[in-house]
């Protein structure tokens, strides 16, 4: 029996407390959650040894006011938005000083038009990232001012975008149009900004520049496979301006507006445009050939499709939105960080060797401490008659009359305990996700099974009157899965275990120390050598692997393995195959989020 993590106090909204808009579901604030376990340590060491050991000064800040301006795109308002969102969750003084810091220097580096930026005026806006840059500083400003309370910091938020406004017009119609970055790629971001200055202002201009100027309601763009001129299909630039339409629709609700972010959906579960562990993209663009080597899985599409799969689940309270969070988060998204959290990655292939960015600069690097940032979030969700536990992991928060108490060791086991205690006898709805991967969850309350059938993929409903002890168990058993390949990894199968793909480090073995991950993936797994799973701290100090005996590749069929090895989770920096042959390819099991079906 796994050892399950201390007993952690959460506090939730009352059942009557309303829904914003027409979503059947709202998110918590990341200053009234707490997150344990692995997703809690990502968020640590994201802090401690990557935020925290930045040069800002240096590598942030100088490009905004060094002379000859250079005009590279830096990604300070990714930067800036990642540590109001860590000031914010942590509260640790360190963090809220460096917030601090930088918000002076850019408030000082703003010039008296408005402008926050690294080019000359002349270069200005007409720029390729210059937007992009402009308007995720904006963004930033925005969230100090939400978060804080800060006045100057939506005063220059204000500033900034009535200077975009002022100044749009220098763009030619016929900007971007052949070039080697199509105008929505190179505007990455900008309408959600000035969506959420609306919101924050009620000033009309921000959505008129969005709704008229941008034209975001009649934006239709099929999904392109390929990178071609423009790179129309750049997978971060297309969920985030399907994500701006989301949330336009909130405030203008047409069905058009839905259409997009349903395409990408669709294109990724059901016509292989998504890799095993919730990645999309070869080279930054769409593809759905399933080839998972190299330009794999840039960390800002992960980051945007994580913001589109709550974004839906707020919308339609569906779980699949919530099975693909935990795919991608704990294998694709972990993947891009070393295990101690200081150097990120552009990119996480399932096959071959993995690279670390070189700088802590660029969109990628910002864009992955701004969605760890968000995490906390994604785990609790409100609704109009109670609430729903999205993630499984060990969590706090403290808002108004009703305590959670939420204990499990997940992914390590799929038990959670749920201890419910509200000040007085109060009824409402507590829905539980119920993976789609978990074909044998069963639910308890106080130690007796739960009425109605529970459905992996499907939220498991308890109405009743809850009492201080009430207590709810989910058991979730974990048996390990041999998945099928598809396209390019057809005939072949991926090891995984609850939400966790596991992978072959090659190093741990003489033999095969010097294979590549296409001659790894030739070898072929006993499937009836999967035990229990061993303990493994490649990734994480209470990590798991999986010993497994492997063949060789050949005509041999002796009963004997050649090699016992042990599998670690997908994270692992020197993990270099992911799928494997099988001799007998009848046990294997079709994908459940990404089959089609």
């Amino acid at each position: 029996m796994n050892k399950l993590s201390p007993l952690i106090l959460l506090a939730l909204l009352p059942a009557t407390f309303p829904v914003a808009g027409a979503d059947a579901l709202a998110p918590l604030d990341v200053r009234e959650v707490k997150v344990g376990g692995e997703i809690g340590r990502r968020i640590a060491i994201t802090v401690a040894n990557n935020l925290l050991k930045l040069d800002v000064d240096a590598d942030f800040l100088r490009p905004f006011t060094e002379s000859p301006r250079t005009g590279k795109f830096i990604g300070l308002g990714m930067m800036l938005d990642s540590v109001v969102k860590f000031a914010a969750h942590t509260g640790d003084p360190q963090v809220i000083a460096l917030k601090r810091h930088l918000v002076a220097k850019i408030l000082a580096a703003q010039e008296a038009d408005g402008y926050i930026g690294t080019l000359e005026p002349a270069k200005r806006i007409q720029t390729l990232w210059d937007v992009h840059e402009l308007g995720y500083l904006i963004w930033a400003l925005l969230e100090d001012h939400r978060h804080f309370g800060a006045a100057p910091s939506l005063t220059a938020a204000r500033q900034a975008a009535d200077y975009l406004i002022k100044h749009w017009s220098v763009l030619p119609p016929d900007w971007g149009r052949g070039a080697e970055v199509a105008p929505h790629v190179a505007f990455t971001g900008i309408e959600r900004t000035m969506l959420a200055l609306h919101r924050a202002t009620g000033d009309a201009a921000y959505l008129r520049f969005v709704t008229q100027t941008r034209a975001l309601p009649e934006w239709d763009l099929g999904v392109v496979i390929g990178r071609r001129q423009g790179i129309e299909g750049h997978v971060y630039a297309y969920m985030a301006r399907g994500l701006a339409q989301l949330e336009l629709h909130r405030l203008q609700p047409s069905a058009r507006l839905l259409g997009p972010a349903q395409r990408a959906l669709d294109f990724m579960t059901r016509h292989d445009g998504a890799l095993l562990t919730g990645s999309a993209g070869q080279c930054e663009i769409w593809n759905d050939d399933q080839d998972a080597r190299g330009d794999v899985g840039e960390s800002c599409a992960l980051a945007y499709q994580l913001r589109v799969y709550d974004s839906l689940l707020r919308l339609n309270a569906d779980p699949r939105m919530g099975d693909l969070m935990e795919r991608t988060i704990f294998n694709a998204l972990f993947a891009s960080q070393s295990p101690d959290g200081r150097r990120l990655r552009y990119f996480a292939p399932l096959e071959g060797n993995r690279v670390y960015w070189k700088t802590d600069t660029y969109c990628c690097p910002c864009n992955f401490r701004r969605i760890i940032a968000e995490l906390p979030a994604f785990v609790f969700y409100r609704a109009s008659d109670g609430v729903a536990v999205n993630l499984y992991a060990p969590a706090r928060a403290t808002i108004n009359a009703v305590t959670f108490r939420q204990e499990t060791d997940y992914p390590n086991s799929g038990r959670v305990r749920l201890a419910v205690s509200p000040e007085k006898p109060t009824v409402f709805t507590l829905r539980l996700r119920i993976p789609s991967w978990a074909a044998r969850a069963s639910v308890t309350v106080n130690g007796q099974p739960a009425r109605g059938a529970v459905k992996p993929g499907a939220f498991f409903e308890v109405r009743r009157e809850w009492r201080p002890g009430d207590e709810v168990g989910l058991e979730m058993p974990m048996a390990w899965r041999l998945v099928k390949g598809r396209q390019r990894q057809a005939g072949r199968v991926a090891v995984m275990r609850g939400p966790q793909v596991f992978c072959l480090d090659p190093a741990q073995h003489p033999a095969l120390a010097k294979l590549d991950g296409t001659e790894l993936g030739y070898l072929a797994i006993n499937p009836d050598s999967l035990g229990e799973p061993v303990r493994n701290t490649a990734v994480r100090p209470d990590g798991l692997g999986g010993g497994v005996q492997m063949w060789k590749a050949g005509f041999g069929l002796g009963q004997k393995a050649d090699y016992e090895l042990t599998l670690t989770e997908f994270p692992n920096a020197e993990g270099k195959a992911t799928y494997f042959r099988l001799r007998d390819y009848r046990v294997a099991v079709d994908d459940e989020l990404f089959s089609g079906r």
